[in-house]
């Protein structure tokens, strides 16, 4: 006979307060729409003080950043199940893009109206704002998980720069989600696969050595241009020594075309045989 489960220790009252509020701001944007709603309309529904609003949320653009907070949370919880029993690659990918979607779902009905906010990139709630930086480092964090416990062979000029392209192909999918009036989303999930799927194809043709220049492209373009990246002074001054190592450089030795594969695929010198 299965052993009683001990029961959960009640939340402190702080936290029940926090969520509280954050649960009726979310239905008063639902139901008036972000801009009408205030902090007073949100206090006064939720049952505390103005004050007490404030204490919690500084401001309604923090209350986003709760809501953002919220779905992160939810989101790393749904993705444990696929990155816990897959290692391929497209698979690993394909489940957090749709895990995203799936916990997103309830609510696509005002999502528009965070949308409008999110697209000004001067606004807080903007995903590339510093408001924003926690939860997006989180969600980059996902993807990092995503690629260190799949058995890709990635190549080392991709490594640190592939979890940032995974997360701005999350931001891509939101946009598109956020539009989609599919029943079920239906067509989201698709494009959540057939990305996972073309993600997967770049990175193994990227270890193909007639590749490596558009790679290496690839690379110092997101490493100049995405939010948190390294210098790029300091990308373009190590490039040598990556292209040594891939063997693309002017020191590089000849070698196979691909780290892999079998004879006389794409890309792999066979020798010709003696007349």
């Amino acid at each position: 006979m299965p052993e009683p489960k001990e029961p959960r220790a009640p939340r402190p009252k702080s936290e029940q307060t926090r969520t509280l509020i954050l649960e009726t701001a979310m239905r008063l944007f639902q139901e008036r729409g972000y801009d009408r709603t205030t902090m007073r309309a949100v206090a006064q529904e939720a049952g505390v003080s103005v004050g007490n609003a404030y204490y919690y949320f500084s401001g309604k653009e923090h209350l986003i950043q709760g809501f953002y907070d919220r779905i992160g949370a939810e989101h790393r919880v749904a993705v444990r199940s696929v990155l816990d029993r897959e290692t391929d690659l497209q698979a690993r990918l394909a489940g957090v893009l749709t895990a995203w979607l799936d916990v997103a779902e309830p609510y696509h009905e005002f999502a528009a109206q965070f949308f409008k906010n999110a697209a000004d990139p001067d606004s807080p709630l903007s995903p590339f704002s510093p408001d924003s930086r926690a939860p997006r480092e989180e969600s980059i964090g996902i993807f990092r998980e995503v690629l260190a416990g799949s058995r890709a062979k990635v190549p080392a000029e991709l490594k640190d720069t592939l979890p940032e392209l995974m997360w701005l192909s999350l931001m891509g999918l939101v946009v598109y989600w956020v539009f989609d009036r599919t029943p079920g989303r239906e067509r989201s999930y698709r494009l959540a696969e057939r990305g996972a799927r073309l993600t997967t194809l770049g990175v193994s043709l990227a270890r193909f050595r007639v590749l490596r220049p558009l790679v290496r492209e690839v690379h110092e373009l997101f490493t100049d241009f995405l939010p948190g990246m390294a210098d790029p002074e300091t990308a373009r001054n190590t490039a040598p020594e990556a292209d040594r190592k891939a063997g693309t450089g002017p020191d590089a030795e000849d070698g196979p075309e691909a780290e892999d594969g079998d004879a006389g695929t794409p890309g792999r010198r066979t020798e010709r045989p003696s007349p």
